[in-house]
């Protein structure tokens, strides 16, 4: 839920959380908080330094949009190759396809090789092997088929666009394509010519996905990367002005007398100035739980991994 769920809406959840945990805090752990506003700068600083990492934070992440971006900033000649490879793979795509279909969304794609890999699974031929050998050859099939079937089932995703991009990181597909090298070299015997290169089909379409998947990923990166950038800059300007005017109320003895629901009018006053100064912060967190969930997951999916 937190990673599938709108960014906004995430956001939007932590800083309540934030908010309500303040006003708790400040009901549970009673203090005097006049005392604390007037006769120390605790709360001063603490706003001081966070409006002084709010600007180093916007910084830092237009910098890094802009590294992300610099990728699309090139040469004549790198932008015809780029668009002769995509060319080329939605050639490739296009043989594998229905005259229906149109795998050039995640959804659409992950059907198409979902399909493709769980047919060229069941194709697999064990005759003229020994009994072990069929076994072993039959459990594979029955594996790839039954995760390929996963792969497809994207009726039954909620979460819009990444919910789907997630299903297609699921699937481990460097186990499968090592467990069929590791076959074709087992089983070198004559009669066995027609499964090697079934088993080199199901490679190839395997090695297919990983390409489109990789694609798909790289295009989620700079979308996700582009949407915090510019959320971030949106956010965080009123939030400079909103914890800069808190500051100097604080300084000129300008706090509110107003009880609100029965909380204390300066326990709901340090709540907020608190809340919207970790906003940017908030933004930042909500973004990036999910990028580094895709890192972590496509990391450990492909044929070398750390695990």
């Amino acid at each position: 839920m937190l990673l599938e769920a709108n960014r906004l809406a995430v956001t939007g959840a932590l800083l309540t959380f934030v908010f309500v945990s303040f006003v708790l805090l400040g009901t549970v752990w009673t203090f005097e908080m006049q005392n604390l506003l007037t006769e120390t700068s605790a709360v001063q600083t603490i706003l001081n330094t966070l409006l002084s990492g709010m600007i180093l934070l916007v910084s830092i992440v237009v910098s890094i949009n802009s590294i992300v971006l610099s990728h699309d900033m090139s040469s004549v000649s790198n932008q015809e190759d780029r668009v002769e490879g995509a060319s080329s793979f939605r050639r490739e795509l296009s043989e594998l396809s229905r005259p229906d279909e149109n795998p050039s969304d995640p959804t659409s794609f992950l059907r198409v090789m979902s399909r493709t890999i769980r047919e060229r699974a069941q194709r697999l031929d064990d005759d003229g092997l020994d009994a072990d050998g069929t076994e072993e050859i039959r459990t594979y099939a029955s594996s790839v088929a039954e995760m390929a079937d996963k792969l497809g089932a994207v009726e039954n995703t909620d979460g819009a666009e990444f919910a789907v991009l997630w299903k297609g990181m699921e699937f481990r597909y460097g186990a499968q394509m090592e467990q069929s090298r590791t076959l074709r070299s087992v089983h070198k015997s004559a009669g066995t010519d027609r499964l090697k290169d079934q088993l080199d089909h199901l490679t190839d379409a395997l090695e297919l996905f990983a390409i489109g998947k990789e694609y798909f990923k790289t295009l989620y990166y700079t979308q996700e990367v582009s949407k915090l950038s510019q959320t971030l800059l949106v956010i965080t300007l009123p939030a400079i002005l909103i914890n800069a005017s808190m500051i100097l109320a604080i300084n000129a003895q300008i706090l509110p007398d107003v009880w609100v629901l029965g909380v204390p009018p300066l326990q709901l006053f340090v709540a907020a100035a608190f809340t919207v100064s970790l906003a940017p912060y908030v933004v930042l967190t909500a973004y990036m739980l999910r990028l580094s969930a895709v890192a972590r997951l496509t990391s450990s999916a492909g044929i070398f991994s750390l695990n």
